[in-house]
């Protein structure tokens, strides 16, 4: 009976540490993934605003997008594959993305779409919001789950959200058509950013447990390795770093998923390289 106890002791208590650790080894709690539209990294890395931004945090030399046109790229950010997704036109998929691994996990995930109407509405546009950039939209465990659609709303309260920690631990933060530089260009996005963000950004320790990605969903058309400007600033960033990884999309879904612990999702989430060397400790 004794041993029984003695075993029983120990089992409790190198659970308790796991979580402990694991609690205590994460580098962030919470992550805003913002995404901008359609440019060259060559092109983004010299324009004085995303430059800026690229020493506030970690930069990515060699981190490419996974497909052209837009919408595989978003998919894949959330599911760790294209799921056969070849153009922009809406898809419903039957399988799984990274809300559910959240879920199942009691964590939680909401999606912040400039212009959108809101009330789950899911035609291909409204205005300077287009449906391609919102991959949660293309799941049918979202839109035919009126909870879980209600997670994605319009920007209007983000800031307040962020100022009250309301944000949940997985935030996708989409500028409209205008603001992400599809309609406009490099210079009217990177300006964007600054006013937009450039508070927050500026000053990385004020985030507190928050990590901002900020990237594109894809290069221009005509640039062969689809390399595409990332960057990662927060409190726990080593500030200033150049990272020279060959990284795509998957393998920052892969960073999020390990952080919290969320397993995977059994795809190229899985084979994706570990993210090394951008951390404080």
């Amino acid at each position: 009976m004794k041993i029984i106890y003695t075993t029983f002791l120990f089992t409790i208590i190198n659970i308790f540490t796991l979580n402990l650790y694991s609690q205590n080894s994460a580098h962030f709690k919470k992550v805003v993934w913002v995404v901008f539209e359609n440019e060259n990294y060559s092109s983004v890395s010299n324009q004085a605003d995303f430059s800026k931004f690229a020493s506030y945090g970690v930069s990515f030399l060699q981190m490419a997008a996974v497909a052209h046109p837009s919408q595989p790229n978003y998919i894949a950010m959330i599911a760790g594959s294209t799921l056969g997704v070849v153009n922009d036109k809406n898809v419903d998929l039957g399988t799984s993305h990274i809300g559910d691994l959240l879920e199942k996990n009691k964590m939680d995930w909401r999606v912040y779409a400039e212009a959108y109407p809101e009330n789950c509405f899911t035609a291909p546009r409204a205005g300077l919001y287009v449906r391609k950039h919102v991959p949660f939209l293309s799941f049918t465990n979202v839109t035919g789950n009126p909870k879980r659609c209600a997670k994605i709303v319009n920007e209007k309260t983000f800031f307040s959200d962020l100022n009250n920690d309301l944000l949940p631990e997985f935030t996708m933060y989409i500028p409209d058509m205008k603001n992400d530089g599809h309609d406009t260009d490099i210079n009217y996005a990177g300006m964007w950013l600054t006013r937009k963000f450039g508070d927050i950004l500026n000053h990385p320790e004020a985030l507190k447990d928050t990590l901002f990605i900020i990237t594109f969903d894809e290069s221009g058309m005509k640039e062969s390795l689809n390399q595409i400007y990332t960057v990662l600033i927060g409190s726990n960033i080593l500030k200033g770093t150049e990272n020279k990884q060959t990284l795509n999309h998957y393998a920052l879904l892969k960073l999020i998923e390990d952080e919290f612990n969320l397993g995977n999702l059994g795809r190229f989430d899985v084979s994706a390289p570990v993210i090394e060397n951008i951390w404080k400790n």
